[in-house]
């Protein structure tokens, strides 16, 4: 059949998802011998939305006769449009969103809507990626130029939105390297763990109030960390070196850190840590998780008790980055396949150094900077941004035997 001589049919399908519909739809089409031109099947809850365009060299009402008593014996609705333009382009995304909510509510929704209308941006999908912990959409959207300017434009309006209708919303290129991330890094103090481990050594040494007053100082950008970091090791002189064991042992993992890991590891991601921490305290830790690699200060101990100082090379600020591209070139992945998660201003150089830089209930110092931002305290909401569903996830954990990790 020439393309010439086509008629375009297109023919939306709706109603309940049974076996079945597909198959009474393309007997009816080859009874006609028509050539399809495009497909696309959703099903929402249980609802399915069929839609084929088809070509005909003849009798397009017949057709849709045929059609339309085929898809009565399976009790499904169908609308048949003759003559529709075949030559109106498929959506090809420039961006894609997701976004996060406890909950997504119709009003928060509706605003990013018309912020994206506003800039003259279309919604070409949207799918669901997450129910639990949080509610995660994903859309794919198209800006009507896709320059440098209309992506930074889109980011920052986004970024104002989110804070004003509560919800956190990542933003992306829609490109090949979205889904080919390969290295993935932490920071561990109030990242993958709950909490800040010198804090915890503070509260062993009688100084905890002291070192969290330093500690929130150097977080929030108003101190350089390396000087903050001496300031507070120097307040744990004389402790002895079996509490760096009983810290450890006390530390609690951010909620779904270990399914965030476990997920990782399944997709082929190097994973590990890069902190401003200490390597007697890191290490079990990592080990624990099976994590790829691992960054982090160590303590100088001296006849069984801390100096109060530490040894060889500080992980500072950019000492983290140094270490993200010292993993990435060992591995030999691109950066521009890795990610970093850290929460504080000492994160800043390893979240510009990576292709995606996530802030998670960080400071407004690298809220600033990253790429995107979390508020929300699930580290597996990292998962949603890089494209995992909550539903993989179950499923490949049902596939290991393990139940869901829900309330």
């Amino acid at each position: 059949m020439s393309a010439a001589h086509h008629t375009p049919v297109l023919i939306t399908v709706t109603g309940p998802d049974k076996p079945g519909v597909s198959s009474v739809l393309f007997a009816a089409l080859t009874r006609h011998g028509v050539d399809i031109l495009d497909v696309e099947q959703v099903v929402i809850r249980g609802q399915l939305v069929l839609g084929a365009l088809v070509g005909t060299d003849h009798d397009a009402e017949g057709l849709q006769e045929s059609v339309e008593q085929a898809m009565a014996t399976v009790s499904m609705r169908v609308d048949v449009e003759i003559g529709v333009d075949p030559l109106q382009p498929t959506a090809n995304s420039s961006h894609v969103l997701v976004v996060l909510g406890s909950p997504v509510s119709a009003r928060a929704f509706g605003e990013v809507a018309r912020r994206l209308a506003a800039l003259e941006v279309n919604i070409d999908a949207i799918r669901r990626v997450a129910d639990y912990p949080v509610t995660g959409l994903e859309l794919r959207v198209s800006v009507p130029k896709d320059t440098d300017e209309a992506d930074t434009a889109l980011r920052s309006a986004l970024a104002e939105l989110s804070v004003r209708v509560g919800l956190d919303i990542a933003v992306e290129r829609d490109v090949l390297a979205r889904r080919a991330k390969r290295l993935i890094v932490f920071d561990v103090d109030s990242t993958l763990i709950q909490g800040e481990v010198i804090e915890m050594l503070a509260a062993k040494a009688g100084c905890e109030d002291q070192v969290r007053e330093v500690t929130e100082a150097a977080m929030r950008g108003e101190l350089d960390f390396t000087e903050s970091l001496h300031r507070r090791v120097a307040l744990l002189a004389g402790l002895p070196v079996g509490v760096l064991a009983e810290v450890a042992g006390e530390l609690q993992l951010t909620p779904g850190a270990r399914t965030t890991i476990r997920t990782l590891k399944r997709l082929g991601f190097r994973t590990g840590v890069v902190s401003g921490g200490f390597t007697e305290i890191i290490t079990p830790l990592a080990e624990d998780l099976g994590l790829d690699f691992q960054a982090a200060n160590q303590l100088e101990v001296v006849d069984g008790v801390l100096t109060g100082r530490v040894t060889g090379e500080v992980v500072d600020r950019a000492g983290k980055a140094v270490a993200l591209r010292r993993f990435a070139d060992e591995y030999g992945i691109p950066l521009t396949q890795c990610v970093a998660v850290g929460d504080g201003a000492n994160d800043i150089d390893m979240l510009g150094a990576a292709g995606l830089g996530i802030a998670f209930n960080a400071k407004p110092a690298l809220r600033q900077v990253a790429d995107t931002a979390l508020s929300h305290p699930y580290l597996d909401v990292v998962l949603f941004v890089l494209g995992v569903t909550r539903a993989e996830v179950e499923a490949a954990d049902a596939a290991d035997g393990l139940d869901p990790e829900r309330p």
